[in-house]
């Protein structure tokens, strides 16, 4: 493992609602979670207010061994939450509370010196709902090195996101995220016509991108680029929840990028570890030595 490397999560950490519990979470925060699972040096660039449930979640990353060393803690504004139902095959129904510490992401000098440091940055469209935040995550990106990979997890949430918002962070990415639903809605705002290859091959070329990631649901999931294409089945697995399955799915594809494996190896990874999360509840399982020991 490429452990000295640093890997950094922008955008939303918070706390996942459930009807008989809750849960830190957050797609960057979770996918650093993940991340630094796989033996990276993982950064979280979030905020939290300095109220009870800010504590706890900082309470949590340092039990967790999670540096927090770039996450604010907002005075003004409370630590962000979002209420979670589940339907019967464990998909979820978000809730997610507006004007919250994340929603105003100031930027730093600590956080510009650590973007051109970084090998690869996450980050999404929720984050960017609101002006301040979405000002923080562009310059950081603006910062970052020429080889750094940057994963646009589309993450395309309720009423948040916009057809310029989607446009700017696509033009700025090298890499897109995205699941069927967020395909389709995709396909409709910037009217792209045809089958699903179609559709992939006209968002990768317009926007100069190196890869596109395609998670189906129970349908599996695809990696898409000019060269090859690789499609690869779920695992046979007993679903709990699929919450922060994509993340863990982000965090075992970005894991094969830095090591320079095979598109089909990476795959292979990204759909093992997206389908021991569905097993688990909630978006954080540690992941055991037998998921890891298959980490190639």
């Amino acid at each position: 493992m490429k452990n000295n490397l640093i890997i950094a999560g922008l955008g939303e950490i918070l706390w996942d609602i459930f009807p008989d519990n809750r849960r830190p979470g957050g797609a960057p925060a979770n996918f650093i979670y993940h991340i630094q699972q796989l033996g990276y040096s993982g950064k979280i660039i979030s905020a939290v207010g300095q109220d009870k449930l800010g504590n706890e979640i900082l309470d949590w990353l340092e039990k967790k061994g999670l540096d927090e060393s770039y996450i604010t803690k907002s005075k003004q504004y409370s630590t962000g939450r979002v209420e979670v139902k589940l339907d019967s095959g464990g998909e979820p129904e978000y809730n997610i509370i507006e004007n919250v510490a994340w929603d105003y992401l100031p930027y730093s000098t600590k956080i510009e010196e650590l973007a051109p440091k970084v090998s690869a940055v996450c980050f999404g469209s929720l984050a960017q709902r609101n002006q301040q935040s979405r000002e923080t995550i562009q310059q950081f990106l603006q910062h970052t090195a020429n080889d750094c990979i940057k994963i646009f997890d589309i993450n395309l949430r309720q009423n948040f996101y916009t057809k310029d918002l989607i446009i700017k962070n696509l033009k700025i990415t090298n890499i897109l995220k995205l699941n069927t639903d967020e395909l389709t809605e995709i396909a409709e705002m910037f009217s792209i016509q045809g089958s699903e290859d179609k559709q992939l091959h006209q968002i990768l070329h317009k926007y100069d991108l190196d890869l596109i990631a395609l998670t189906k649901g129970s349908h599996g999931s695809r990696l898409f680029s000019n060269h090859e294409s690789s499609y690869l089945k779920p695992l046979d697995t007993k679903i709990k929840d699929t919450v922060g399955a994509g993340d863990s799915f982000t965090a075992g594809l970005v894991s094969g990028l830095l090591r320079d494996l095979p598109l089909k190896q990476c795959h292979t990874n990204a759909n093992l570890l997206a389908s021991y999360v569905c097993s688990k509840s909630g978006a954080t399982p540690t992941f055991p030595p037998r998921i890891l020991s298959k980490i190639s």
